[in-house]
């Protein structure tokens, strides 16, 4: 008896198949929460254009510095771009064989022809920032740009190429839905329009505007997405130069570049501001820093700060260095990152301050929350609203 082995009783089914259901539950639940961030990217991405009036600050601020732009160089315009300009049209043609470029400005070499094409320039960058049928004017604004560019492109710096990618750009985004010529006629419309009922379509007419609307606000979104990737990348790319170079780690680059006499409009300036040497070096380190770090700090408050900061240096930029138009284009562009509630906010703010100063006065019956953003989605559509709430984080790029 006392040599007997105690027999191993076999597990039981329940202790079997525990482990292997909570394994499954896991799987499960894991494979829920994938599928359903992928449903959420899903729905942000073809559900609502997201960003709609950072898209219209971009067009507006494009225009007018393109705008600003042409009138700037008027007097020049010939030296340029025109018939007299030492880089002739055929030496231009010449170029286009080897680069694929194209110009409007190169089919003819007639004086009356570019001072058409130059004052269809003028009125075309008017129009786009206006927003007077922003679909049509978004593509003869980016053949203006380019072609443009295209003529005389050795007298072009980084302004010009950032002005012409986003004149590219923004082509694909709904630009036009927010502080517009064209979003002011559909609100009168609209409002013309509210008492009557709306015609009953068809079910294939019904499925084409849904389809096209679904394809207008997916193209919009990889358009904003594709300008906030452009930033980021120039910025990080920028910055990621900078430190390998010795005079930016050895925080003496911004002296040299306040010594250029190509770039010191007001000399006296620069020489003031280039006897703080241990200034110059922290602004150096910290625009080196603030360039490599700001890709990483956009889906959080830390960009605030970063954006603020980055407005300072540009600001700098045009002022010690003489380059407005690159300095704008920058500015312009890193508002793709501030959310449409900054945007929306804007106008209340400025209706409070005229109020209190006394030039304008309140209307009646308006409502106390009218600056707040407007639904972004599809009319028609069940629980778009709700949709809009529930992923308003997501409207930031």
């Amino acid at each position: 008896m006392g040599n007997e082995q105690i027999p191993h009783l076999p597990p039981t089914a329940a202790t079997t198949q525990r482990p292997a259901g909570h394994e499954a539950s896991a799987v499960g639940t894991a494979r829920r929460r994938l599928l359903a961030r992928i449903g959420a990217q899903w729905a942000l991405l073809t559900d609502r254009p997201v960003s709609l009036y950072a898209a219209s600050v971009l067009r507006i601020g494009y225009g007018l510095l393109y705008l600003v732009f042409l009138l700037r160089e008027f007097p020049h315009r010939d030296e340029i771009w025109g018939p007299g300009s030492p880089w002739t049209p055929a030496l231009a043609d010449q170029l286009f064989d080897q680069t694929g470029w194209n110009s409007i400005l190169t089919l003819s070499d007639s004086r009356a022809y570019f001072e058409l094409c130059y004052v269809m320039a003028l009125a075309t960058s008017a129009l786009f920032m206006l927003g007077w049928r922003t679909r049509a004017m978004s593509i003869i604004f980016a053949v203006v740009v380019t072609s443009f560019h295209a003529r005389s492109i050795f007298m072009t710096d980084g302004g010009d190429n950032l002005v012409l990618l986003m004149a590219l750009y923004l082509v694909l985004t709904a630009c036009g839905r927010r502080w517009s010529l064209d979003a002011r006629r559909a609100r009168l419309t609209s409002a013309r329009e509210g008492a009557a009922q709306e015609p009953v379509r068809s079910f294939c007419a019904q499925q084409l505007k849904d389809a096209r609307s679904s394809l207008t606000t997916v193209v919009h979104n990889c358009g904003m997405f594709v300008i906030a990737a452009q930033v980021c990348f120039l910025y990080g790319s920028a910055g990621l130069y900078k430190v390998q170079g010795p005079t930016w780690g050895g925080g003496t680059a911004l002296h040299y570049a306040l010594n250029l006499e190509l770039f010191q409009p007001w000399p006296a300036l620069s020489h003031l501001v280039d006897e703080y040497a241990i200034l110059i070096a922290i602004v150096g380190y910290m625009t080196v820093l603030l360039q490599v770090a700001f890709p990483f700090v956009l889906f959080g408050r830390l960009k605030y700060p970063v954006l603020t900061l980055l407005l300072g240096m540009h600001l700098g930029i045009a002022v010690l260095m003489g380059l407005p138009l690159f300095s704008g284009a920058m500015i312009i562009a890193d508002a793709v990152f501030l959310p449409d509630r900054f945007y929306a906010f804007l106008p209340r703010l400025w209706r409070r301050a005229a109020q209190r100063t006394g030039m304008r006065q309140p209307k009646p019956g308006r409502a106390a929350g009218s600056g707040s953003v407007p639904s972004q989605g599809r009319p028609g559509v069940p629980g778009s609203a709700n949709a809009c709430a529930r992923r308003s984080a997501g409207s930031e790029l």
